[in-house]
């Protein structure tokens, strides 16, 4: 990524004072975990494979074990400030001039780091299934006695939470406690990520209001963006979370590197998703994504995202097992480029909307009001799109590309760009200004 990103910067930002330094957290190796007990267990028949499925599936299973979870946790953390510690101390400007930080995230990575800049803990999720089987238990009918025990259970409980909020106060008035992250997230960007289905499966349900505070509140980080590509068996979609009719609305399609003069994403409208149902054969998938032509922002026909959030079953073992430290430098990228596309203009507003000129609606989902071109005119629409799907590829097997694509992003020249054009975007601002008022 690092070097990817260097060549973006170079070609695209060269003429801005500032600089994005990319640093590499690496914090599971420095883990003890169980040991080598998970290895002592492991039979030596397809040893190989075996060890792939240990060293990143195994990932989700240590993070949902209350032995191991707060080891994870507290890894990352640690290695996070102490990185951003070295980082100041080496550069002492950084502070002074207002510097900012972003998290890059990939896989299991975005959820751990996501549990720690907003202090998720599953306790408190385990207090509000209890409080939620205490008011079950009043509505029914019970006898006295048992009213009376229960009471005193009410009122035991009221006394133990008071004393432990003054014990909590006296330790707070005591000692100082530090901030779980030593800086504040300006932008969260997550690769191939299952945050999605971990909220869900926390209870997160869509809400009335199109604000990131339904999921991640703004003082926390500024920005959060969902990076993924279509056939990325392990990713998920966020923006269904925080308003449901966004499951009927693309992505936003992330511009290819070479394109010229590409359309602001901040400029994109939401368009409807094409419910075209997806084609169950090799030869059919290829057969529609070989015929149009890239500069056009082709609609690629694929399965309505209306059930992904919640159908967890469909993702594969296979893309289950490359969660989490993933398969390395074994796969290559199949995000597929086209050389012709250098000099070619992309064609502004028509991503993931050509050809879309009847009303898509789904089974049981009234029609949201949309103009004749196909975008969506919504009543209620996200404050910041959240959503960003990279282009499939024009020679790009998708049954092949769901092995490869969930490691394939560090690599990806789209993916570079996107993430400097955000991390720049104050700068460049400032920039085109500048020069505005110069003219």
């Amino acid at each position: 990524m690092r070097d990817t990103a260097r060549k973006i910067e170079e070609k695209y930002f060269s003429n801005l004072a500032t600089h994005v330094e990319f640093l590499p957290v690496e914090w599971r190796s420095k883990l003890t975990l169980d040991g080598d007990t998970v290895d002592s267990i492991t039979p030596d028949k397809v040893r190989g494979l075996r060890d792939m499925l240990n060293s990143s599936a195994m990932d989700i299973m240590y993070y949902t074990s209350p032995l191991y979870r707060d080891e994870l946790v507290k890894g990352l953390q640690q290695e996070l400030n102490r990185l951003y510690t070295l980082f100041c101390s080496r550069n002492p400007e950084f502070e002074e001039k207002g510097g900012k930080v972003s998290i890059v995230s990939h896989s299991l990575g975005c959820v751990i780091t996501y549990d720690i800049m907003t202090g998720w803990n599953p306790v408190r999720l385990y207090e509000q299934l209890l409080q939620k089987e205490e008011e079950e238990l009043e509505d029914r009918w019970m006898s006295y006695e048992e009213q009376h025990l229960l009471e005193e259970l009410y009122i035991t409980k009221q006394r133990l939470r008071e004393i432990e909020e003054r014990l909590h106060g006296l330790k707070a008035s005591t000692i100082s406690k530090p901030p779980v992250l030593k800086f504040k997230v300006e932008n969260f960007f997550c690769m191939g990520s299952p945050l999605a289905v971990f909220l869900a499966l926390r209870g997160i349900r869509p809400g009335n209001s199109g604000s990131q505070d339904h999921i991640l509140p703004r003082t926390i980080c500024n920005r959060l963006l969902n990076i993924f590509h279509p056939t990325d068996p392990v990713a998920y979609r966020l923006e269904p979370l925080i308003l449901k009719h966004y499951s009927n609305i693309s992505p936003v399609q992330i511009h290819w590197y070479n394109t010229a003069n590409p359309l602001p994403y901040e400029h994109m409208k939401p368009s409807f998703l094409n419910p075209t149902k997806e084609p169950t054969s090799v030869t059919d998938s290829e057969s529609v994504s070989a015929v149009p032509s890239p500069t056009t922002s082709p609609v690629m026909v694929r399965r309505h995202y209306g059930e992904s959030i919640t159908n967890i079953g469909k993702a594969s073992i296979l893309g289950a097992a490359s969660i989490g430290k993933g398969l390395g430098g074994m796969l290559f990228s199949r995000f597929g480029r086209s050389s012709t596309t250098t000099s070619q203009t992309l064609e502004a507003g028509k991503d993931g909307a050509e050809g879309d000129d009847k009303k898509a609606t789904t089974v049981g989902t009234p029609p949201f009001p949309h103009s004749s071109s196909g975008f969506l005119e919504p009543a209620v629409e996200l404050e910041h799109r959240i959503d960003f799907e990279l282009r499939e590829g024009l020679v790009e097997s998708r049954y092949w590309s769901a092995v490869t694509s969930h490691t394939a992003y560090w690599s990806s020249l789209d993916i570079a760009l996107f993430l400097l054009t955000f991390m720049y975007k104050h700068d460049q601002e400032e920039t085109d200004k500048s020069n505005l008022d110069a003219i």
